[in-house]
């Protein structure tokens, strides 16, 4: 007999792998692992508008990914799960042999 599934839980975990399965929201993620910014630093790093940029932080926050708090006039961003970032070399390194990538469908 299988043990019942926490679907609850899996839910909270695929919020997580969704909010970074943007490419914005992904390359944000690894800037703010390199400090704090405020949003009008990371506004100028990716391509969009202002709102655009905005929108994909707040689904970070929203996440639990990142959090942020205010400093003066500034809204400022800082990673608040850093320990995602210990996935990014496993899938660099599945990049760089190629187990997956465009058209590839993983060891089957």
């Amino acid at each position: 007999m299988t043990a019942p599934v926490d679907w609850s839980r899996a839910k909270s975990k695929a919020r997580i792998f969704k909010a970074l399965g943007h490419p914005v929201r992904l390359y944000l993620v690894e800037r703010l692992a390199e400090r704090p910014r405020c949003v009008c630093e990371m506004v100028e790093m990716v391509p969009g508008r202002q709102a655009t940029t905005s929108r994909h932080l707040g689904v970070l926050v929203s996440s639990g990914i990142l959090r942020r708090h205010r400093e003066g006039v500034k809204m400022i961003y800082e990673l608040a799960m850093p320990c995602l970032l210990n996935a990014l070399p496993c899938v660099m390194e599945a990049l760089r042999v190629g187990r997956c990538g465009p058209g590839r469908r993983g060891n089957r």
